[in-house]
């Protein structure tokens, strides 16, 4: 970022650029405002970092006004029901690494059917979301609280469901570990 302040930038945008950025803000859609903002004062000299630290400014000054994406919910009755949804029949459970510059790693739980062959998107695990469900025993695994969440939700419902669990990387971080394959 150059010389000038995340609110000197802000200043400078026009008016109704302000707004649809603040727009996109309250609904909580961080990616497009970045973009905006990175899009109208690139020319200027300001990078995508910089657009970022603009955009979380304003996340700042909106606080609770922003309407948050809601956390996957990772209790069993809500994955089983989710998963009852599927069209198929569930072959296996399986968690996937994947990550942004807004939550850094995260995981993501499937349902992975065969007939249609197809992946279901049960839960996406933040950093948060994980927080929130293993509660104090967050801090005291030694794996990523977003892995330790997603096995334990993941081999409960694949139990419940009696069929296999697939977590290829819960050590580390990776988004292209092996996945499963029938």
């Amino acid at each position: 970022m150059s010389e000038l302040t995340t609110s000197e930038w802000w200043e400078l945008l026009p008016e109704g650029v302000r707004d649809e950025i603040d727009g996109y803000v309250l609904q909580d859609r961080r990616f497009r405002a970045v973009r905006i903002v990175w899009e109208v004062c690139r020319g200027r000299g300001l990078g995508l970092h910089g657009a970022e630290l603009v955009v979380h400014d304003r996340y700042l000054h909106h606080g609770d006004r922003v309407a948050r994406t809601p956390l996957s919910p990772l209790d069993l009755e809500s994955l089983a029901a989710r998963a009852s949804g599927c069209p198929g029949p569930v072959a296996a459970i399986e968690a996937i690494w994947d990550g942004d510059t807004v939550h850094d790693w995260f995981v993501v739980l499937l349902a992975v059917s065969t007939e249609p062959a197809a992946e279901h998107r049960l839960a996406t695990i933040y950093h948060e979301t994980a927080v929130r469900h293993l509660g104090e025993a967050a801090g005291a695994k030694s794996l990523h609280p977003a892995a330790a969440a997603a096995q334990a939700a993941g081999r409960a419902l694949a139990e419940r469901l009696s069929v296999p669990f697939h977590f290829a990387s819960p050590d580390t971080p990776d988004d292209e570990a092996p996945r499963r394959r029938p």
